[in-house]
Order: structure tokens, then sequence, then C-alpha cells
């Protein structure tokens, strides 16, 4: 939907543009003053605001220089209008950003031509925003295990297609990542991608988040916001984490899916898009359908292709890769480009059962990076506790928190794992181990006898 704000001191000239516009199918609104407009221009995104030169208080030309101060993150596109144009109010109208000058009285057929552009330059711009905000994020699909080469095999297949696509998968393994690319790989590719995490979103607030709202839907709020249905159409919609959406909010989004249109909250027209969705989940979700949760119906809406990403356990080839690739990242953004991995520390990260898959994998190499600020080689010692342990039995699971039924229970595992740790790290002296941990010698020997470990483990 695009909105146009006009802005002129003549009622007559407002009145007009208004009825003219509206048949050409914008909406519109329209003041007569500089203040007015720009309380308007705060609480509301326009595409494009046409406004005049003169105004009873003040300069149009000042009111534009305040506009691009706002720091606005979705900036209108601004028609400069004036019955007495100068060279100079051109030229310094375009200085400030000015997208073009119209002259009164206005020719009808060149003010739609302007408008007509000055939209699509808008869309453009934001287009090209959000690919960059998209392009500035890693791709996470490195890796040449079988499953890895299947998935991406599978989405060569069905990116080109327009069919709703449904990700199953475990929490961090990069659900997100494969939409898209899935995306990228598409005939939208050259459109946007939008994301909306439905677990992230309050209830009461997920319908705007989808939809939108028009003026004085919320009291209080902005007058007006496009949600993410509207600001996808023409890409693609990524809608993660979709088995934690309310029945009601299920109900509007299978209409919107089956018809293409929606109403935004407080809107009495309608909005048609054209757009793809990709939904994702961790739940089950015809266990959910079993138990109420889910609309059977919205499921085979979205369950067209079906996509299961294997949790990075039954991945381990692709560790080393990955693990290598979250490094070079890391060390480029901390200033330490050159760090490198130890043979005997991937060993450990293949060990290990990663219940976080691969996000968990990537916030262990940046942790390792800032806790050892000056190794220049990752080894073993550095990996963190958990891991560490974990990763050095092989065929072991690490600890969970639901396997101690005290909190007693947990912090004695843990202060036992740790001086394991630094106890190998000393390479079995317990002094140098007692100076390491901040304790005496015989106060460790006490918490190690207490604790059950022996220097045969360490």
């Amino acid at each position: 939907m695009r909105h146009i704000l006009v802005v002129d001191d003549e009622a007559e000239i407002r009145s007009s543009l208004e009825s003219i516009l509206r048949e050409e199918d914008y909406t519109v609104t329209s003041s007569g003053s500089a203040v007015e407009a720009l309380e308007l221009i705060r609480d509301v995104e326009y595409d494009v605001v046409l406004l005049d030169i003169w105004l009873p208080d003040g300069d149009g030309l000042d009111v534009l220089a305040r506009i691009r101060e706002m720091g606005l993150t979705a900036q209108p596109e601004v028609v400069i209008i004036s019955g007495h144009g100068t060279i100079e109010s051109a030229v310094r109208a375009t200085k400030l950003g000015a997208y073009d000058f119209l002259e009164k009285p206005l020719s009808l057929e060149r003010t739609l031509l302007v408008l007509k552009n000055a939209t699509e330059s808008r869309r453009l711009k934001q287009d090209n925003s959000e690919f960059q905000a998209q392009l500035a994020q890693k791709a996470y699909l490195s890796g040449d295990s079988v499953p890895l080469k299947a998935l991406r095999q599978q989405i060569k297949l069905m990116a080109p297609t327009n069919g709703r696509v449904l990700i199953y998968g475990e929490s961090g393994t990069g659900k997100e990542r494969i939409a898209r690319t899935m995306h990228a790989e598409s005939l939208r590719g050259d459109r946007v991608f939008i994301e909306l995490n439905c677990a992230a979103i309050p209830e009461d607030f997920i319908e705007s988040e989808l939809f939108g709202f028009r003026a004085g839907a919320v009291p209080g709020g902005p007058q007006e916001k496009r949600g993410t249905f509207e600001r996808a159409d023409g890409g693609t919609l990524f809608l993660d984490e979709v088995g934690d959406m309310s029945l009601k909010t299920q109900a509007k989004v299978l209409r919107a899916l089956d018809e293409q249109r929606f109403y935004p909250v407080g809107a009495s027209q309608p909005v048609h898009v054209d757009v793809r969705v990709i939904a994702a989940t961790n739940k089950d979700l015809e266990d959910e359908i079993v138990k109420g949760n889910f609309r059977e119906d919205l499921f085979y809406r979205l369950n067209v292709i079906p996509f299961f990403v294997p949790p990075l356990r039954d991945r381990v080839e692709d560790i080393p890769t990955l693990a290598q690739e979250f490094l070079q990242e890391f060390g480029r953004q901390y200033g330490r480009p050159h760090v490198e991995m130890a043979a005997e520390a991937l060993a450990v990260l293949k060990s290990y059962h990663w219940p976080g898959n691969v996000r968990e994998l990537r916030n262990v190499i940046e942790r390792v990076l800032i806790l050892n600020p000056k190794a220049q080689r990752i080894e073993r010692k550095h990996l963190p506790v958990l891991v560490y342990r974990d990763g050095a039995r092989e065929g072991t699971k690490a600890a969970r928190t639901e396997d101690f039924g005290t909190l007693l229970q947990a912090r004695e595992a843990y202060e036992r794992d740790y001086i394991l740790k630094k106890l190998d790290e000393c390479r079995g002296n317990v002094s140098r181990a007692a100076e390491a941990l901040g304790l005496e010698r015989s106060h460790l020997y006490r918490k190690m006898k207490a604790l059950g470990v022996s220097l045969k483990e360490a």
C-alpha cells in the first residue's frame, strides 16, 4: 500500500490531490502546516511526501532538512512543490535530498509519473538495505557430510519453485540459513527476505507484526505500521518457530496464505500481496495437532515441501570445517586473523554431542577466543569445561541439567570437571594446580578426596 503525505497551505490543492491520488490506489494523508507534517512523519511511515515550499508556519525546505535529520529507519522520498520556484531553491532542495521539484500549477500527468518513480525508488532503496543486511550474514551450510550434500541437492531442486516449505530441525541446526539459501536460489532471489520469529513476539503483538496496523489501531502508539507480510511483498517471508503461534493467529495466517491478501489491524481495505512463505519449527507439528495446539489445515498449507535438517551430532565430519570458519570469522572480528585450531582440540570438538548444534559450536569458538586473548593456537585445554570433559571421554554424553537431582550435585560435578581440567593443564602437578585455582595445596587435596578425583584421571 503506497502512502503519500500532501503538505500544502492551500486546502483546495490538498483536497484535489487527495481525490486524484486515491483514485490511483494511493493511501493519502494531508496537512496544512510544517509542525503537523513533522509530527505525522515521526508517527507514520510514508513512501512520498509532497511538500510545498511556502507554509504558514515555516519553510518547506527547512521541513525537508528536519526530515533528513530525524534518523528514520525508512526515509520517505520528498518531492518539493512550489508556485514561486527559483533555481536557488531547486538547487538547495536537491542538496537536501529532495527526489524532484514540481512547479505550480501542477501537471497531473507529470505529478503521477514523479510519484510512481519516487515510490519505486524508495522500494528499491529498502530492498537494497535488506540485501546488504542479508549479505552481511555468513552462510553456515559448509561441510561435506552425506546429510549435508543431500540437503544441498534438495534445496537446489526445490528453491526455484514457489511451493511453500516447512523446515524441521532441532534448535540451532541452521534452519534460518537454509531458508535464506533457498530464497537466494529462487526466482525471488532479487527481492526481499523478511524473517519473523514467532516465538519471540508476545501473543498480543504477533498479529500486528504479521499484518501491520493503520491509524488509530494502537492507542498512544504510531499511527501506522507495515507488517511482515506487506514488507515481504514480491519476496519471501520466513516464519521461524511457527509452532508457537496461537490458534487465533494461525487462523488469520491460513486465510492470508489462501487469498494472498489480509486486513491490517484497524484497516477497512485489504492489502494484496505476492509472498512465498517458508516456515520452520523444532516441534512435531503432527503431535501438536493431536494435542489441539496447531491447526491441521494450516499444517497442510505449509507442509507442501518438507525439509529435515540433521543435528550436528549426525554430521560430525562437518565439525572441523565449521570450527575453522567460525575461528576465521571471530579471529578477524577480534583482530586475531591467524589463530589456529590444534588437531587435538578438533578431536575433542568432534567427540562432543552438541545439544545446541551449530549455534552452540559457534558460541563455543567465540567464547574460546574471548577468554584466551593471547593464544595463537587453540589447544584442548582452552575449550570450555563441559565440552572439554565430554570430548575427552569418547562415547560419553555430557552432563545435562536434568541429570542432577539437586543444586549441590550439579555444583560438585562442575567443580570436579574444573579441577580435572586444571590438573591436566598442570600435568598432574598438584601444587601448580592449587596455585592456578587460588587454593592452598592441602585444601585442594581435601577437595579432590571429597569429589573423588584421582591423579590417574588427570
